[in-house]
């Protein structure tokens, strides 16, 4: 069995179509999926997706990328927390990979804002979905500041180098790898994945985006996390079945859900 720990299935890519990705999802093997909160305007939809389905769950959080939003203060992100089904604190971190004109010194409220979520996964115990993009030194910087030893989490759709993901483990976070991992020209992640330890791995579709080989280019979906793990097995060296249990393992330890068990 699989899950998918990181997709946005409140995206408009999926609208009228649980349905059919769920189905899609069971047929795969995929039993569970963590669906990601990107905009306080968005999260009523995305808790409603995991409160309709008991093979969905999901987070709160503004994804850095994001301006023209609410802003959240640290209470909005608490009592959100504080629903059921909400597992996480993100999708959080920064982004400079798109400066428009802009100078690192100016995103200053990315970093702000990076820092409330940081405190609402100090002061709720869930575990931070961290992205970045660009901006590795800061967002590590920031994470060693405000929750060293006191939050948990994982680097997801990690593209990062080894350096980076060595400062990720040592903070005790996990590294979560996508479609990406499939890719042709990303021979310097495949051998990221090599080295991080399975028990820190997690797999992940972001989907509608970064569909996997063969499906790449059309829009991605959490029925295709499958072909994830089986790069990750090849990497390792390492039956896709151990991989596949390994990081559900994974996924039910760091977001506190129960085990499910399957026959085989």
């Amino acid at each position: 069995m699989y899950v998918d720990s990181h997709c946005h299935l409140s995206f408009p890519d999926f609208a009228g179509r649980m349905p059919e990705i769920r189905a899609a999802m069971h047929a795969a093997g995929v039993t569970r999926a963590l669906t990601i909160c990107t905009t306080l305007e968005e999260f009523e939809q995305v808790h409603a997706l995991a409160m309709a389905h008991d093979d969905l769950w999901c987070s709160v959080g503004v994804h850095p990328d994001n301006e023209g939003v609410a802003e959240p203060s640290l209470d909005d992100l608490l009592r959100r927390a504080a629903r059921p089904r909400v597992v996480a604190i993100g999708e959080t971190g920064l982004d400079y990979y798109r400066l428009d004109g802009r100078s690192v010194a100016d995103m200053a409220w990315q970093r702000e804002r990076f820092r409330v979520h940081i405190r609402a996964a100090r002061a709720t115990g869930l575990p931070l979905v961290v992205h970045t993009r660009s901006a590795s030194d800061d967002t590590v910087a920031i994470l060693r500041e405000e929750g060293e030893g006191a939050v948990r989490g994982v680097f997801h759709c990690f593209t990062e180098t080894q350096a980076v993901a060595e400062a990720a483990l040592a903070l005790g976070f996990h590294i979560s790898f996508s479609g990406i991992l499939t890719f042709r020209n990303a021979e310097a992640l495949r051998e990221v994945a090599r080295q991080v330890p399975l028990e820190r791995c997690l797999i992940e579709t972001d989907s509608p985006y970064l569909a996997p080989v063969p499906y790449r280019g059309k829009t991605n979906q959490p029925a295709y996390v499958p072909h994830v793990a089986a790069e990750l097995a090849r990497l390792k060296g390492l039956p896709v079945d151990t991989v596949a249990a390994a990081t559900t393992r994974n996924f039910e330890q760091l977001f506190s859900l129960p085990v499910v068990e399957h026959a085989s």
